[in-house]
């Protein structure tokens, strides 16, 4: 293997450590500590997973989780009174939907339901008017938590030409913004793109969205490219991660690549809500 690793599960340790430390800083100075509020709809196994890592970290860095579990035959209009009732609670400083919802719900508008000041996983369609127009304001959390890997291992985006394999709102679209908001030209690839693999050839960075375990192959890859992928499914992502170590010169394993930086994003966003919401930015 010639790739050098972009290690999530370290950087996502080293910015949890930051946060607890200012976390500790802040809950002292208000009075309080901040709150993310997670909704859990339905019975996913997967999610239930997702939710309690995520509130594993929130309690290591001193955030305080709230978690509201919603009943698998929940319909959009329940769902959408519960987040509302969470926007308009002074109390909490974040909220998180977490994805999938079950197939009776409208995921959008439970999204939209959410106070763009308290969308902390970047999801609403005001986050993602913001990033594709570079205002600031919550990045979506996995893209948000990539480009934080990018910053870290000092990755340049400028002038560099970026392809993006999936096209979902809370990844691939918002990752396309972030990167072009950057500077990087961006091409959008998914399940309808002919001669995939010449795309993916000419990519001085890649990222891997599309939900299809090793779908693109090292031998596709520029020689030198970066490459994140945030797929995964049995411990496997996107890429071929054998074959594309070979030949790009910056990979992210899975698991240990975006996944630890997706909740590391989450976080500090979260703190960065408080922080807003008690002026204390």
């Amino acid at each position: 293997m010639s790739a050098q690793i972009l290690d999530g599960r370290a950087t996502a340790k080293a910015i949890t450590e930051e946060l607890q430390a200012e976390v500790a800083d802040l809950t002292a100075k208000v009075g309080r500590a901040p709150v993310l509020a997670t909704v859990l709809i339905g019975d996913d196994p997967a999610s239930h997973t997702y939710v309690k890592m995520k509130i594993n970290r929130c309690r290591q860095v001193g955030i305080e989780p709230r978690k509201i579990e919603l009943d698998h035959s929940t319909t959009t209009e329940e769902a959408v009174a519960a987040v509302r009732r969470l926007s308009e609670d002074a109390e909490v400083d974040g909220i998180l939907v977490q994805h999938p919802a079950p197939p009776q719900v409208d995921e959008a508008a439970v999204f939209e339901a959410i106070d763009p000041a308290k969308d902390v996983d970047g999801v609403t369609s005001g986050s993602l008017a913001s990033m594709a127009f570079n205002e600031g304001g919550f990045r979506s959390a996995t893209p948000g938590g990539i480009m934080r890997l990018f910053e870290r291992y000092g990755i340049e985006l400028e002038g560099k030409h970026a392809v993006v394999v999936g096209r979902s709102r809370i990844l691939g679209i918002p990752m396309g913004l972030l990167l072009l908001g950057q500077n990087a030209t961006v091409t959008y690839c998914h399940s309808r793109t002919t001669d995939l693999a010449d795309h993916v050839g000419r990519a001085d960075i890649v990222v891997a969205a599309a939900g299809r375990p090793e779908l693109i192959k090292g031998e596709w890859l520029k020689a030198g490219a970066v490459v994140a992928d945030a797929g995964y499914a049995d411990n496997t992502g996107d890429v071929e991660f054998g074959s594309a170590a070979d030949r790009a010169r910056w990979i992210t394993p899975v698991p240990g690549g975006v996944g630890p930086m997706t909740i590391a994003c989450l976080l500090e966003q979260t703190v960065q809500s408080f922080k807003q919401r008690t002026r204390l930015a």
